[in-house]
């Protein structure tokens, strides 16, 4: 069983809602990724979703452009994402990575290359936002070797037979897009979330994590009511960017937010 799937199995049995926060790597620089992925998990995070810098993330609001911008100054690459992965597990071996980013730097290193690197640093899934499961048979080919979950989004405009095709590639969990637009958008209707995740849910056992929108303690406990997992990018990002002058200050900042969320998801 991977590390994804012993997780949520692990969450499940004990009645729990994963917490998934998102950061860019080497944001605000490089110094800084690998001590808050672990203050991170110490504040309640179940899984961590790492962003690899890209100069044109299409999928993201300003904040997380922003994010990506800071990073590429210090001129983060993929390989250090990995490196940054393979430093993290030195101390923790348990909790799921998802690297979260965009296909030309997997294509530039080439997905065989890729997957080998990113199993021996640790790497549990991967997200590409621009590649389809259409598009992706030999990059899946590749990960399946790796034993690396591909991990798929779906929208609020997606139809059931495309649901149905994506919930058939993807493995470790389903990640709902519960937003039209890019990350950091408000007006979240819960209400509707869960329609969709009921719709998504006739068609895989997977686990289904709702990211976009989810910016403070109750709406991560109105989501985790109704989905298996919350991903929550944006405001932890924010939090990283007021802090980009103090570095020293960001661990606390995100950690004051994710234990809130924490507290709130547990009552729900």
């Amino acid at each position: 069983m991977s590390r994804i799937a012993q997780r949520f199995a692990d969450l499940k049995a004990n009645g729990r809602k994963a917490l998934i926060p998102f950061v860019t790597a080497g944001d605000p620089n490089p110094n800084v990724t690998v001590p808050l992925l672990h203050a991170m998990v110490e504040a309640g995070a179940d899984l961590l979703e790492l962003g690899v810098p890209f100069s044109d993330p299409m999928a993201e609001g300003p904040t997380i452009q922003k994010a990506c911008e800071r990073a590429l100054k210090h001129n983060v690459s993929l390989r250090d994402v990995l490196a940054m992965v393979k430093e993290f597990r030195q101390k923790d071996t348990q909790t799921p990575v998802v690297l979260m980013g965009y296909m030309n730097p997997v294509e530039i290193m080439g997905y065989d290359a890729f997957a080998k690197s990113a199993t021996e640093a640790g790497v549990d899934g991967l997200l590409t936002v621009d590649m389809p499961p259409e598009e992706a048979a030999d990059l899946m080919v590749a990960l399946s070797d790796a034993s690396i979950d591909p991990i798929f989004l779906l929208a609020p405009t997606t139809v059931d037979e495309r649901i149905a095709r994506v919930c058939a590639d993807a493995s470790g969990f389903v990640y709902y897009v519960s937003l039209k637009g890019v990350t950091g958008a408000a007006n979240l209707d819960v209400v509707a979330v869960a329609h969709k995740v009921e719709q998504i849910r006739k068609h895989t056992s997977l686990p289904i994590g709702v990211g976009f929108g989810i910016r403070d303690a109750e709406t991560a406990r109105r989501v985790s009511a109704v989905a298996d997992a919350v991903v929550v990018g944006s405001a932890v990002v924010n939090r990283v960017a007021d802090n980009a002058e103090q570095p020293e200050k960001i661990n606390d900042a995100v950690c004051s937010l994710l234990r809130e969320m924490r507290a709130a998801m547990d009552k729900a």
